[in-house]
């Protein structure tokens, strides 16, 4: 018997196979790296400096970051206020919003976050954008940090904490209380009622209210 043919057949089977395995879509690649891979390169940024560079999401299913057209939305309707702006990014996630406003011009952003798998992509995409002297990031809850604020310490403050969750009422009494900053940017699902703001931006299940100081 012959064993030469049946190694040489052996290793162009296996051959075939890598090929095919190198050749399949990145969906059908098991691997947890890949599959996080993906979920990286869903997230931008859009406009400004740094338009199409890359961010990081943890692949926490709990995180749900600003999606690309709210954001889009949220910095047209702020054109005429973003350029040297002091920003604020309450319940900040992976830094997307603050992020898109300083690559279109605003001064600095304090990012207030307590999730570790949050605070882990919000790091990562400041160091990514090299925008560590631009920015603070604050390990902190939102609610006792936007309480404990001076009166006209930011330009703008974004808001954005779970969907439906009563912390958006109480840091919008608190800026109404104490404002904070000149304009308040609330992302929050249709359905949660809020103050009628000036400006209300509606994108199916998602509303931005926009609030300024009269």
């Amino acid at each position: 018997m012959c064993f030469f043919p049946m190694i040489a057949l052996m290793l162009t089977v296996a051959l075939v196979a890598k090929a095919q395995h190198a050749l399949a879509p990145r969906s059908d690649i098991r691997a947890s790296g890949a599959r996080r891979r993906m979920v990286i390169s869903c997230m931008r940024i859009v406009g400004g400096k740094y338009a199409g560079r890359d961010l990081e999401s943890p692949n926490d299913p709990r995180v749900h970051p600003t999606a690309e057209r709210v954001r889009v939305a949220i910095m047209n309707a702020l054109a005429a206020d973003l350029e040297g702006a002091r920003l604020l990014d309450l319940f900040a996630g992976t830094g997307a919003l603050g992020l898109e406003a300083m690559s279109r011009g605003s001064k600095f952003c304090d990012f207030v976050e307590t999730r570790p798998t949050s605070l882990h992509a919000l790091r990562a995409n400041v160091a990514l954008l090299r925008m560590r002297e631009k920015s603070r990031i604050f390990k902190r809850d939102a609610l006792p940090f936007a309480q404990a604020l001076m009166e006209d310490k930011y330009d703008i403050a974004f808001v954005d904490p779970p969907y439906e969750s009563k912390m958006l009422d109480r840091v919008i009494e608190a800026w109404q209380a104490k404002a904070f900053s000149r304009i308040l940017v609330a992302e929050h699902a249709t359905v949660h009622e809020l103050p009628a703001p000036v400006k209300r931006l509606r994108l199916d299940d998602t509303t931005v209210s926009i609030y300024r100081i009269p």
